[in-house]
């Protein structure tokens, strides 16, 4: 697979991650773990009033009951309740199949200490059982073990290395439109790669670098995009407002790759592929200019 397609369809898993909730997280996951599993996973469904015994899904193999949780806004109090009545329930109804439990969560910002504690106190209380807690590493292990046809189908048609060769004035036009309305929501040379000491001290991954290099083949289509535009603080306005939404991720202690999908999502970096080829070009931009994430200390800039 193309190595930029790649990058865009982990893009894509990133994003649906810190974004599903409820139901859709749940669903999502299902559809992730039938992908990577194949006939080993089994998706389990909510029957009427026999509800779903507690389990989202199964694995065969190797006697894994999964169980997801979603929520709008996490609580430690809601987590660990949510634990115990959902560990116990499935327990109760797999008796002569569960061997292993995993909670399946999308807390971006990993396990508080007082729900560390609480599964030591279940392993403790169910020593034959193994019992994991599943966030964003586990997953992106699922999302590795699929197929590239598993991904086009789960994800739909990403842009390739030469779509952004593709992209004209007029394929930004949505793309900066969209942002403008957003509440505080040329030429063809190549510059640059972005600074390598600016990418390693916002610790992003090798995919997340990939798709800004990508982006920044049409920076100075951007550049044009806004030059001749006759409404001069179009590209403030839209600078502020990725500005104030990095500051919110920034203020939650996220890692450099989430907070970069939350501003893919914010961008618009999604539909057809010339759609996300121009987004990203837009997000580019940006990041060179500064306005979202932190510049490398004149010491390492200077190495």
């Amino acid at each position: 697979m193309d190595p930029i397609t790649d990058a865009f369809y982990a893009k894509d898993f990133r994003i649906a991650f810190l974004m599903k909730k409820g139901a859709a997280f749940q669903d999502w996951f299902a559809e992730l773990a039938g992908h990577a599993f194949g006939s080993d996973f089994e998706a389990v469904r909510t029957y009427g009033n026999q509800g779903d015994w507690k389990c989202d899904g199964r694995r065969l193999s190797t006697g894994t009951i999964f169980q997801c949780y979603g929520p709008e806004a996490a609580s430690d109090q809601n987590t660990i309740a949510k634990i115990d009545a959902d560990l116990t329930g499935a327990v109760e109804r797999w008796p002569d199949f569960i061997k292993g439990w995993v909670f399946v969560h999308n807390d971006p910002r990993g396990v508080p200490p007082a729900v560390a504690a609480h599964l030591d106190a279940k392993r403790a209380e169910y020593p034959d059982l193994e019992i994991e807690i599943w966030l964003e590493p586990e997953l992106l292990g699922l999302f590795g073990m699929m197929a590239p046809d598993a991904k086009r189908q789960m994800f739909g048609i990403a842009p390739t290395q030469g779509t952004v060769h593709l992209i004209s004035l007029y394929d930004l036009e949505p793309v900066i439109s969209a942002l403008e309305s957003r509440d505080p929501d040329p030429s063809d040379d190549v510059p640059p790669p972005p600074s390598a000491q600016k990418l390693e001290k916002n610790s992003l991954s090798d995919e997340a670098s990939a798709l800004l290099r990508f982006g920044r083949l049409k920076v100075r289509l951007v550049e044009t995009y806004f030059a001749k535009n006759v409404r001069v603080e179009l590209g403030e306005k839209i600078a502020e407002a990725f500005r104030d939404r990095y500051a919110e991720l920034q203020a939650l202690e996220l890692s450099g790759d989430q907070i970069l999908s939350y501003l893919q999502q914010f961008a618009g970096v999604s539909g057809e592929p010339k759609r996300q080829a121009a987004a990203m070009a837009v997000l580019a931009y940006f990041f060179d200019r500064c306005d979202i994430f932190e510049d490398p200390d004149e010491e390492a800039v200077g190495t």
